[in-house]
């Protein structure tokens, strides 16, 4: 490997090619805005930079003194005496050497430390719109490894671009002090030792890939085959020989490159090792011409200095050479990093946001029209009002935009047109976090994070007491359970809960709602996917909340949608109908079609249909149900 970084490093991708971003002086003067609150540390730094590269560079020049004083000169104290001062010369560069990496590590770390909040605070006034277009993967890695990635860039790329020019500009300084004459003849050669560098460095990076490539296809061939359903399908197809020839293929070409590669670094180092002896070759030969016939004040410690200058100048130019990639790859770390920062919060507080001193929990919807991407309308012209107290049942086919409409309340999304109003005001003239501070979401997909259960219940409400979390837990059917547990609210639920049941974690999720006690409770789906016993329990503390304060339901079961004021139907993105179950039972449409194929099928299943449609009926005189109800 050549002196100044890694061979395979050297070079661009492909896609870093055609990626690579404008390096323009808004860009760097954005990068550079992250130096400028320690601007202070930098220059101590620098500072620490150039004493440290001057006193890397000393030893050598001290050579000079050891030789033609000490040596030549027969003069045992002036040889312990510069001997002495090149080891403390080299440790104090050491020390200082040490000093600096701290500066610059202390520097990396809190500017990452700031962009990393920065990034964090931006995602979070992010719309929901954002998480369920990108990629969780990308937003993680923008996160984490691409932040992490500033730290390489300050304590590698812009100290190595420092470090490496100032040991460069002392290393020529000196020489010329030295012998001009010399110095020029150093410099010529050092540009033909990076030609070979570069050269092998291509090569290698060209056959690394190529080995990568094929590498990946016999991992490819390999995970193919060798699993349980691969393996059983070459055997009833009597391919074990087909599977095998076109293994070794790709296995034999993977030696293949290996050997070229593995030789192209031997190859690479002999020609290295020759040009690296050129140069104090041809100074010997140059100096030793001018100190016999030209210049006798030339020293056989100069020429010494000269060479050892000469040799500490190799890494310095061929980092420096190829620090345009290192560069390249820094302002595309930071781009795609100011490419997060630059998407636009679209969910934010208006300018003098309204906080209602009361609260009665009035929902409007009036001519409300939404769509995810703008190319398709996911809600139409969806207009209804939920009064204070009452509840509502959503109900239609899967992707009609139930949840959608939902999540216009809290603002998890804004409209496209048309309005959503709370207590008469548009929700978007409402403050944000008072808005959602008065909604309650019960959803499908229960998320609790890893804690314990009372971690999870004060998230809801951080001051509330022991008794409160108590009172929440039996209302959401849920504390006998919780009681008999070792650790009582202090049982662990594991990442997402996964240490608890289905049933467990949405009545624990009921009870954290319960717990923020919201003016709007919505409950999305809050039963589905639940056998009928955890249902049953989830029905039992659902009830008494709809029955008393204002709430939103969607839901396939007809129990939960019997318990409702009213019933709207969705579908395509609009009220298709709405009214009672009887009034909608009466119309045969959409909702007969979902009673028929969702509804009814749920009520067999749970085998109470008698019980149901008694209580369907049976509370309304003189109204008996019609033979095709």
């Amino acid at each position: 490997m050549p002196p100044g970084g890694r061979m395979g490093g050297q070079y661009l991708t492909e896609e870093e090619k055609k990626n690579q971003p404008k390096i323009t002086p808004e860009l760097l003067k954005r990068v550079f805005s992250y130096l400028r609150p320690y601007a202070k540390q930098l220059l101590l730094v620098l500072l620490c930079i150039i004493v440290s590269s001057f006193f890397s560079l000393l030893p050598s020049i001290l050579t000079g003194k050891i030789l033609d004083d000490g040596l030549l000169k027969q003069d045992f104290k002036a040889l312990v005496y510069y001997i002495v001062l090149s080891l403390v010369v080299t440790l104090a560069g050491s020390l200082i050497g040490v000093g600096e990496s701290y500066i610059n590590t202390w520097i990396a770390q809190h500017i990452t430390f700031d962009m990393r909040n920065q990034m964090y605070s931006h995602l979070q006034k992010m719309s929901q719109k954002f998480f369920t277009s990108n990629n969780q993967g990308d937003i993680i890695t923008r996160m984490t490894s691409d932040i992490d990635g500033v730290k390489t860039v300050i304590t590698n790329t812009f100290s190595s671009i420092l470090s490496n020019s100032i040991t460069l500009i002392i290393a020529m300084i000196a020489m010329f002090q030295k012998n001009w004459i010399l110095a020029l003849v150093g410099i010529v050669v050092v540009p033909l030792f990076t030609l070979p560098t570069r050269k092998a460095g291509k090569q290698r990076w060209k056959l690394t890939n190529e080995s990568q490539q094929v590498n990946d296809e016999v991992n490819g061939i390999l995970n193919e085959t060798l699993s349980v359903s691969g393996q059983l399908l070459v055997k009833l197809f009597g391919k074990e020989k087909h599977e095998f020839e076109r293994y070794e293929k790709a296995n034999r070409k993977m030696i293949s490159l290996n050997i070229k590669e593995s030789m192209a670094g031997r190859w690479f180092m002999m020609i290295l090792k020759t040009f690296t002896t050129v140069g104090p070759m041809l100074i010997y030969l140059v100096g030793g011409l001018l100190m016999m016939k030209y210049d006798p004040d030339l020293t056989i410690g100069d020429i010494s200095v000269l060479v050892s200058l000469l040799g500490r100048m190799y890494m310095p130019v061929n980092s420096l050479l190829n620090i345009q990639v290192e560069w390249i790859r820094s302002m595309a770390l930071f781009k795609r990093i100011f490419d997060y920062f630059d998407i636009p919060v679209d969910i934010k507080n208006a300018d003098n946001a309204v906080v209602p001193e009361s609260v009665t929990g009035d929902v409007v919807f009036e001519n409300v029209e939404f769509s995810y991407d703008k190319s398709k309308k996911i809600l139409k012209d969806i207009s209804f009002t939920l009064n204070a107290g009452k509840s509502i049942a959503i109900v239609g086919p899967s992707g009609s935009g139930k949840s959608t409409i939902v999540n216009l309340i809290p603002r998890l999304y804004d409209v496209d047109a048309g309005s959503v109003t709370f207590d008469g005001i548009d929700v978007r003239q409402l403050d944000l976090a008072f808005l959602r501070n008065q909604v309650g979401v019960v959803s499908q997909e229960t998320y609790l994070f890893n804690g314990t259960i009372r971690d999870n219940l004060l998230y809801a409400k951080p001051d509330a007491t022991e008794e409160d979390m108590i009172a929440a837990l039996k209302k959401a059917n849920i504390w006998d359970f919780i009681e008999a547990q070792e650790k009582g609210l202090d049982t662990e639920v594991g990442n997402r809960g996964l240490k608890l049941s289905g049933g467990e974690k949405q009545r624990i999720s009921i009870a954290r709602i319960i717990l923020k006690d919201p003016t709007i409770f919505i409950f999305d789906e809050a039963t589905s996917a639940l056998d009928s016993i955890s249902e049953k329990k989830i029905q039992d503390a659902i009830d008494p909340i709809i029955k008393s304060k204002t709430s939103i339901l969607i839901a396939h079961r007809l129990s939960t949608i019997l318990a409702a004021d009213e019933i709207l139907v969705v579908k395509d993105g609009s009220i298709a109908e709405r009214g009672t179950h009887k009034e909608l039972l009466s119309k045969e449409g959409v909702y007969r079609e979902l009673y028929e194929t969702q509804f009814s099928k749920a009520l067999l299943e749970e085998d109470t249909v008698s019980e149901l449609e008694q209580y369907i009926w049976g509370n309304q005189p003189g109204d008996e149900p019609h033979e095709d109800d």
